[in-house]
């Protein structure tokens, strides 16, 4: 890392929910996801979570490192409709080393509908890529 990240930053970031990020579209071939309400889904919402952190950290990394989810709990506790803006917040609650602990909270424009914690590890992004391409190369 570039510089030694510090408890306690924090970092928001916005966005508006398209039709595509709703429950239909978590898993197109799915009948069951097919018939649930185009409301911003869970998976979208975890996603956006892990997006909000990797932005707080992307000014702390050096040339080739990445930072990779490796564990995440969250409540989703309200719906959204397609259109609305959700902002998720994130502060960083904890650093060990290479691995960062978050708090988040994502609310949309009515009300809190996501929170809780969310772990994530730095790594040289050649060093994971070889990483997958030997698991790969042990299942052919």
């Amino acid at each position: 890392m570039k510089q030694p990240l510090q408890k306690g930053l924090q970092f928001t970031l916005g966005y508006r929910v398209p039709q595509e990020k709703t429950v239909p579209y978590v898993y197109r071939e799915a009948e069951l996801f097919q018939a649930m309400p185009a409301v911003f889904a869970t998976a979208f919402m975890v996603g956006l979570m892990e997006w909000a952190c990797m932005e707080a950290l992307r000014p702390y990394l050096e040339e080739g490192e990445i930072s990779l989810g490796t564990n995440i709990c969250v409540t989703h506790s309200a719906a959204t409709p397609p259109g609305m803006l959700v902002e998720v917040a994130v502060t960083l609650l904890d650093v060990d080393g290479p691995r960062t602990r978050w708090s988040i909270v994502a609310r949309d424009e009515q009300e809190v509908i996501g929170e809780g914690t969310h772990e994530r590890f730095t790594i040289k992004r050649d060093k994971f890529t070889g990483i997958v391409a030997k698991k790969a190369a042990q299942t052919t």
